[in-house]
């Protein structure tokens, strides 16, 4: 053999010893039996508790009150200007969104307005008529 031979049987055997080291050889696997597999993706649905006479949002996901800050929706773990006991006691409604409070909140602010009061119940009454809220509290149905 001459030496030109010798140095590409080496520069070849050298490139697949490189190429399967660094992982450029593959194997691509089409799809089986005709079918096509998609992945789903995974929804999480949040849970809201609304509390009209402060316009705050909880959400039992992220464990984070949302509200309007003038034009910019807020998320933080403590609700605004008000102590979270005081919030807890006022009246309240649960809602689902699978999406921002912000995109809902016209409508909720007409339907829930800021006097807003369970039927049935005293607007003052501590008590409740409702049930846990997830943060040890009663909630107002």
């Amino acid at each position: 053999m001459n030496k030109n031979k010798r140095s590409k049987i080496k520069f070849v055997i050298g490139a697949a010893i490189l190429g399967g080291l660094t992982g450029c050889i593959g194997v691509v696997d089409g799809p089986r039996h005709g079918g096509v597999y998609v992945e789903s993706p995974v929804v999480v649905q949040d849970d809201y508790v609304y509390y009209p006479g402060y316009q705050v949002y909880y959400s039992s996901h992220t464990h984070h009150y949302l509200y309007q800050d003038g034009r910019s929706w807020v998320s933080r773990p403590t609700p605004p200007h008000v102590s979270a006991d005081v919030l807890f006691a006022s009246p309240s409604v649960s809602l689902d969104f699978h999406d921002a409070p912000s995109i809902h909140h016209s409508a909720v602010v007409k339907t829930y307005p800021r006097n807003w009061a369970p039927p049935g119940s005293s607007h003052g009454n501590k008590g409740g008529n409702g049930h846990d809220n997830g943060h040890g509290n009663k909630e107002r149905d």
